[in-house]
Order: structure tokens, then sequence, then C-alpha cells
């Protein structure tokens, strides 16, 4: 595990931090959308809570990728050229980022849709995330079988 203070980790926390924070909190407005039908004091509490917390979390999150993104091009490697791993994680990232602005307008009517949507994009964002690997542009190299001399197969004794 690297535990030196450098740029490019920093970076990364951040950005893992900020999308954290702005997925619990997506959760935790959708979970107080449903506690709003029926109660006049919690009416607007999960509107409010996206605008301030999940919308802010999800730009900050946005902001630090695309500077570690530079970060990462800067110092010679370019994530673009590894496959089509970034390509889909940024599509749906930029699908997930306008769902998630136009929550919080969705939310104030009652309308919960667009919130468990980005629940949903969040959750394949993370699953790309994770397996990279299934995106990778190479064929991992496979293992030869070993061969044995006395392979052959002996012809039936008549």
């Amino acid at each position: 595990m690297n535990l030196r203070l450098e740029a490019l980790n920093l970076l990364r926390w951040i950005h893992f931090l900020a999308m954290s924070i702005g997925a619990g909190a997506a959760v935790v407005a959708l979970l107080l959308s449903g506690f709003e039908e029926g109660r006049e004091d919690l009416q607007g509490l999960a509107a409010t809570i996206w605008a301030k917390v999940v919308s802010w979390s999800f730009r900050l999150a946005i902001v630090v990728g695309i500077v570690l993104l530079v970060v990462l091009i800067q110092n010679g490697t370019n994530p673009f050229k590894a496959g089509i791993y970034l390509h889909i994680k940024l599509t749906l990232v930029f699908i997930l980022i306008g769902l998630s602005e136009m929550t919080p307008k969705a939310l104030a009517a009652g309308r919960r849709g667009s919130a468990l949507l980005v629940v949903v994009f969040f959750m394949a964002v993370t699953f790309t995330v994770f397996n990279k690997g299934m995106f990778r542009k190479e064929v991992p190299p496979t293992v030869p079988v070993p061969v044995a001399a006395a392979t052959a197969v002996a012809a039936p004794a008549r």
C-alpha cells in the first residue's frame, strides 16, 4: 500500500470520498422522500438534502476526476488507450450527473424516479470501476498446457 502523500494519491482519495458521500446522501434522500408523503414537517427535506449534499458532492467528484485525468496524462499515462473502460465510465458518469442535477426539482414535486435512477447509475459506475479488467484491450496471456513425452497413443494389439 502506497502511503506517500503524492498529488495523484490525494486526488484519488478526494475523488473516492466525494463520490462515496454523494452516493450515501443520495440513498438517504431517497429514503427520506418516502417518509415525506404523510408528514408536513418533512416536506422538501429530501430535495434540500439532495441539492445541498448530493449535487455538490458529485460536482466536486467531477472536478477532481478531471484534474486527476489531467495529472495522469501529464505523468505520461493515457488512460484512454487502455481499452474502453474509461469511455464506458465517463458515459455513465455524465448520465449520472445529468440525472442528479434534475433530481431536486423532481423530489420537491414528490417524484422519486430520477433519484432511484441516480442510485442505479452509481452502482453501474461502481461495477465498471471495480471490473475494469473486463474492458481492457489486450487479451490476457494464456497459460500453456504442459505436454509430456509419453502422450502418444499406443496402437491396439492384434
